[in-house]
């Protein structure tokens, strides 16, 4: 877990290297055509959920058992590096980044564009605080969907679960919607999802108010804003870290998006203590950074303990 956190950032995920996820995503998409259709889509999704998940962690451990037959320092060389692929740190400071630039020089189309490619909202049209709340809000989530959730699966299982993990979390964000088509057949996925980020995304919120310090108020104020306000967010773990970020940098998110023209009202987190600007961009990624740190860093105090208590027994 340690290698792959270093190899993440340094290494990251190259747009022209193969990627898991990716055959994730075409395996889902070549399953969703063929079964998503006629009746009982709710138990084909399950299905889907179910083939997905098995073949992905299956294949994992096969390659990861082999691998440690070969040497201890294979075994987890293989598992840093597959695990490197489940979490992506790097590459969502690049994402956050590239709308940031744009907009500090003023360029509120490119910015606009670079968000688009981050957020399903329409973003034509918006002004630098709805830019900056879109790109605090994906931040913010996606610290624990992205970095710290696959890492907390990694400790109970290793790089199969971690796999197991971005397998269920990339099923939820190709088929986990409430719309006409995907209500049914994703809503296994979705479910498992809210299952295996319940205690992540609590433990991420928790974290990024202990690691940073609140601008305008002090801890306790801060999470009793993250408490009050993380229910609110229409999914159950999602709202922690954007109430927890909310909290220490005395903005307020969520607000009216649109999807397709389509108008979503969000239950506003956090107070209005300052209007968002461009710098609340890289606070959000400085935040991120020192959480996932701290996170490793108890990860590693439980991974102790757990082999000490093994031991003792």
């Amino acid at each position: 877990m340690t290698l792959a956190y270093f190899l993440d950032k340094v290494i990251g995920d190259p747009p022209s290297w193969p990627h898991p996820v990716k055959w994730f995503g075409w395996t889902i998409s070549l399953i969703e055509k063929s079964w998503n259709k006629g009746k009982a889509r709710k138990i084909k999704g399950f299905f889907m959920l179910f083939v997905v998940v098995f073949v992905v962690t299956m294949l994992t451990s096969l390659l990861v058992w082999i691998c440690y037959q070969v040497h201890l320092v294979v075994g987890v060389g293989m598992e840093a590096i597959i695990i490197t692929y489940t979490i992506a740190g790097k590459s969502l400071k690049e994402a956050a980044m590239e709308v940031y630039e744009p907009l500090k020089k003023g360029d509120m189309d490119e910015s606009r564009l670079k968000l688009s490619y981050i957020v399903g909202r329409d973003t034509l049209g918006l002004d630098e605080g709805e830019i900056v709340r879109g790109t605090v809000e994906t931040v913010a989530e996606n610290t624990s969907d992205g970095i710290t959730a696959p890492l907390f699966w990694a400790l109970i299982g290793g790089a199969p679960l971690a796999m197991m993990y971005r397998a269920v979390n990339t099923c939820d964000s190709m088929v986990g919607y409430k719309n006409e088509r995907f209500k049914d057949f994703g809503f296994a996925s979705a479910r498992l999802d809210d299952v295996l980020n319940f205690i992540p995304s609590r433990l991420t919120g928790f974290l990024m108010l202990l690691i940073n310090r609140p601008k305008y108020s002090n801890r306790k104020q801060a999470i009793m804003i993250m408490l009050r306000d993380a229910k609110r967010h229409p999914s159950p773990n999602s709202g922690w870290g954007e109430a927890a970020v909310a909290a220490l940098l005395g903005i307020q998110l969520g607000g009216v998006n649109y999807y397709q023209g389509v108008i979503s009202n969000r239950a506003k987190m956090g107070e209005l203590i300052i209007p968002m600007n461009k710098e609340h961009i890289v606070d959000c990624i400085l935040i991120m950074g020192r959480t996932v740190f701290l996170y490793l860093l108890i990860l590693w105090i439980g991974g102790v303990s757990i082999v000490m208590a093994n031991t003792w027994l």
